[in-house]
């Protein structure tokens, strides 16, 4: 296979090798070699495969990296509070290359947060684990699943609410090429309650491959809201799977904010609606500049009546940098009264950015209510001739009517201090020029 020729794949395999020896519980080493086995047959995925179309991640695992154990988990030349959200009220907790780092003791006693290797023998995590991913024709994910080191595993209690938001700060950190695997289980039990913001930070001289997945559980009548804001230097390269499975009367939002900088960022969402009655939203706001490649696939599998999912992405893209947007919508034979929209609008600045845009819908059942659209445009010059003739300049004008665009999903930010720290983000990459 032409895998093989990677430097990094007989490495791995090597790796995986050295994990057999771990004194893992037998659910977590079975998991293990199912998920070998699947990349072994799968193997890094290339162009010819659908799901990965417009995406070749082949020139970007090129290099030597270091893998697993052998990566540092050293943080002293990055600095935390650049990571840090201005006046958020928050419970933060760090993770350095997927490892996490001691938990502050002011955290509520109903939530529990553990590194995954230490809950290795905990029964909750032996339940959950490995039960909502999907690895059968994903090759990251299975790779994850086989040579997962670090990560964290978060459970919430039945009826909990905890007041404020948790705010893990990921930093990936190392002067030479390192392919890190973080594997992270998130468990929010009957009627609990958590606000969940990820953000993903790399200093100036990472060269970091992550590749995370992150598996979610929300129990009958559990609320969620997971934020997550992407960054990185070029050098940074990011795929993150996660999937959610939800079950009776659950809520689960999703946004994620992909911003300029990593070279590559992938994201699979892929949400499984278990049972009736659940709720499913899911937001997304990407800005792609230089030669970036942002990356959104996503999935909503609709399995019970009754239930509602609503999903608005939107990209905005400059100089050379590519989009792609591939949201899936299934609604099974058994999921009557679904109810289910899903749009992605893109704005292209530049005449060399380009975005590959594809929603869809598969529906199985009669009685259903669903919709999907894309579109792609540019600013209007009649807009941006209006504000100039108000004494706005073309700049100012320009980054007006960009925050306005990307108002659908920034005014569904439950958080204000969040909500000031997104739209600063994005008026700080809106090109200068109208042409990228």
């Amino acid at each position: 296979m032409a895998q093989v020729t990677l430097p990094i794949y007989n490495e791995l395999l090597n790796d995986f090798s050295k994990l057999e020896n771990l004194p893992e519980h037998a659910h977590i080493k079975e998991k293990r070699k199912e998920g070998l086995e699947i990349f072994k047959t799968l193997g890094f995925p290339t162009r010819k495969n659908e799901e990965w179309k417009y995406t070749s991640v082949t020139p970007f695992l090129q290099d030597n990296f270091r893998t697993n154990g052998s990566i540092p988990v050293s943080y002293h030349k990055f600095d935390v509070k650049s990571a840090t959200i201005p006046g958020l009220d928050a419970y933060t907790i760090l993770t350095v290359n997927g490892k996490l780092q001691p938990v502050s003791a002011d955290l509520p006693s109903t939530i529990k947060i553990q590194g995954i290797a230490d809950a290795a023998q905990d029964a909750s995590l032996m339940k959950y684990f490995g039960t909502t991913a999907r690895i059968q024709n994903a090759p990251f994910a299975a790779l994850n699943t086989a040579l997962f080191t670090n990560g964290f595993f978060i459970e919430v209690d039945a009826n909990a609410v905890i007041e404020k938001p948790l705010h893990i700060i990921h930093v990936f950190t190392g002067e030479e090429n390192s392919f890190v695997q973080p594997r992270n289980l998130i468990v929010v039990h009957k009627s609990a309650e958590l606000t969940l913001i990820e953000s993903i930070e790399a200093d100036a001289s990472s060269r970091v491959f992550v590749n995370s997945l992150v598996e979610v559980v929300l129990k009958e009548n559990a609320n969620m809201d997971h934020y997550i804001l992407q960054e990185g230097e070029r050098d940074v390269k990011l795929v993150q799977q996660n999937d959610v499975s939800q079950h009776k009367h659950s809520v689960y939002s999703n946004y994620t904010f992909s911003f300029p900088g990593a070279s590559l960022i992938r994201n699979n969402l892929q949400i499984s609606l278990d049972d009736e009655r659940t709720e499913t939203h899911l937001y997304g706001l990407y800005l792609g500049a230089a030669e970036q490649l942002i990356d959104n696939h996503s999935m909503v599998d609709h399995r019970k009546p009754n239930c509602e999912s609503n999903e608005i992405y939107k990209g905005v893209l400059t100089g050379k940098s590519t989009g792609v947007f591939n949201g899936k919508v299934f609604v099974q034979q058994d999921a009557q009264k679904t109810n289910a929209f899903q749009q992605n609008n893109n704005l292209l600045l530049s005449e060399e950015a380009t975005i590959n845009s594809k929603p869809q819908l598969e529906i199985f059942a009669d009685d259903v209510k669903c919709s999907h659209g894309s579109t792609i445009g540019q600013l209007n010059e009649d807009s941006i001739f209006y504000l100039q003739s108000r004494g706005i300049s073309r700049d100012a004008a320009c980054a007006l009517l960009v925050n306005a665009f990307a108002f659908d999903v920034t005014d569904k930010i439950k958080i204000p201090e969040l909500e000031h720290f997104i739209n600063e983000k994005i008026a700080a990459n809106i090109p200068t020029t109208n042409n990228g």
